[in-house]
């Protein structure tokens, strides 16, 4: 039996079949809606940019800032000087003393005036009078006192503080600048820093809060491309151009009114997007190993622009050579 068994195995007979191979692993070309993103150009710009204000009129005697420092809120970058708000707080000084001296006799006259009053030596008209004047020497010395405090307040308004958190972007005096009250001695950019696009009219309604944004990271000192969001539609078309704030991490804040190339979406099409492991070039040619069940063959396609999203690996876009359905193998 051993013999006829291993007669047959020689011959093929009672041998299982062997499986089919096992198809490799592919990538369905298939088409997708992509954005028809369009290159427009942005500028670095703080969200609120606010002068800071000289409170008094005066001389500078002191600068604190130039451009291109940071202050935090309330710090001091400029004093203002006056010297007639010296000799007016003397002058109310001298009035203060006065009214007080006056205030002391008027005091002392009333006091004589009750202790009369309590022997029956004088009229209840003399003791009014003398309690009238009392109260007017009173009120005196209580409203010279407040006019210099009025002064001693406005010669501390001589320091001019910085409005909000910030970096100092104009500085349009020096020291000994002669300033009236309200002038301005220097803007302040707030550090939280936009992007401010100018969109054309044409796409207006194409740019909508939320909407992402791409931009170039070497523009902004930075390695590959960097993503935003628009945060801010204005309503109103400002030349032909629609304006925009989108937000961008890591956005440099120093150079404000810097310009930067900036990628928005102006609507959807339809494409044939493939990963980039799968285009390999050759001698200046881009191929895509395309499996046809059997075998492998490398096309020739035509390849279109990188589609960059959020979060997501780079993919090219495909204009010829490929059709949905198609399954490529890496090369």
């Amino acid at each position: 039996m051993l013999i006829l068994a291993g007669l047959f195995s020689f011959l093929g007979f009672g041998t299982q079949p062997a499986p089919p191979p096992v198809p490799p692993k592919t990538y369905q070309v298939q088409s997708t809606m992509v954005a028809d993103e369009k290159a427009v150009f942005a500028t670095v710009q703080s969200a609120n940019v606010v002068p800071a204000r000289a409170r008094i009129g005066g001389t500078i005697v002191e600068l604190k800032v130039r451009q291109g420092d940071h202050v935090e809120q309330g710090q001091v970058i400029a004093v203002v000087s006056d010297k007639k708000l010296g000799f007016q707080a003397s002058s109310y000084g001298a009035q203060v003393a006065a009214a007080q001296a006056q205030l002391a006799q008027a005091k002392a006259d009333y006091d004589r005036a009750q202790r009369l009053m309590a022997a029956n030596a004088i009229s209840k008209s003399g003791l009014d009078q003398a309690r009238t004047a009392l109260n007017v020497a009173q009120s005196t010395v209580s409203a010279y006192t407040a006019q210099r405090a009025v002064v001693t307040q406005q010669s501390h308004e001589g320091e001019i503080l910085a409005p909000q958190s910030g970096r100092i972007i104009t500085v349009p005096v020096t020291a000994g600048s002669v300033l009236l009250q309200g002038d301005t001695v220097a803007t302040v950019a707030q550090g939280d820093f936009v992007l401010r696009l100018q969109v054309p009219e044409r796409h207006a309604r194409d740019i909508k809060v939320g909407q992402p944004v791409r931009l170039d990271g070497a523009d902004i000192g930075l390695n590959g491309a960097h993503f935003g969001v628009v945060r801010l539609v204005y309503p109103e078309i400002d030349n032909g151009h629609v304006v925009a704030d989108a937000t961008v991490q890591e956005l440099g804040d120093y150079f404000v009114n810097e310009r930067v190339r900036v990628w928005v979406s102006a609507g959807q099409r339809k494409a044939i997007v493939v990963p980039s492991n799968l285009i390999a070039t050759r001698s200046g040619i881009d191929y895509a190993r395309l499996w046809t069940g059997s075998q492998s063959l490398d096309v020739p396609i035509q390849r279109g622009q990188t589609i960059h999203r959020p979060g997501k690996a780079d993919t090219i876009e495909v204009l010829s050579g490929l059709n949905p359905g198609d399954r490529l193998l890496k090369p």
